[in-house]
């Protein structure tokens, strides 16, 4: 007697999602907000400790590097998680120039607050706009 098995591809698609959270870990979630005086990054960082970032800026990007590291190892038995852990490196490229020599950071509650105050050429830029050949 055989039995018959339906095959469910939703669920080898759920299998296939999990394993790849588990190997991967996640990039924080991000803010971007830009004023006339200032690019403002905020990132989500639970769980991770100031001494253990990396944060570099430059005039057109910002570059994140940290590991989330786990409290557990990998012989504890009993353990079910759905926390992310490991290192990750994102790059955020900015809109506009900034003086990356001039940047305030406010790190608390595992969020990231950047304020990248624009460059006086980016603050002043006007941009005049073409309307072709309108009469």
């Amino acid at each position: 007697m055989s039995t018959l098995f339906t095959w469910n591809p939703w669920q080898e698609l759920n299998a296939l999602q999990s394993q790849l959270d588990r190997d991967f870990v996640k990039v924080p979630a991000a803010e971007l907000r830009v004023d006339k005086e200032a690019v403002y990054l905020r990132l989500e960082l639970p769980g991770i400790e100031a001494k253990d970032l990396d944060i570099q800026v430059t005039e057109k990007a910002v570059s994140i590097i940290a590991e989330r590291k786990s409290e557990f190892t990998n012989e504890e038995n009993g353990i079910k998680s759905e926390f992310h852990y490991g290192k990750f490196h994102r790059v955020i490229p900015l809109p506009a120039r900034v003086q990356n020599t001039n940047v305030s950071a406010d790190y608390k509650d595992g969020i990231l607050n950047l304020t990248l105050p624009k460059t006086e050429a980016e603050k002043h830029k006007v941009v005049k706009v073409s309307l072709g050949d309108a009469a």
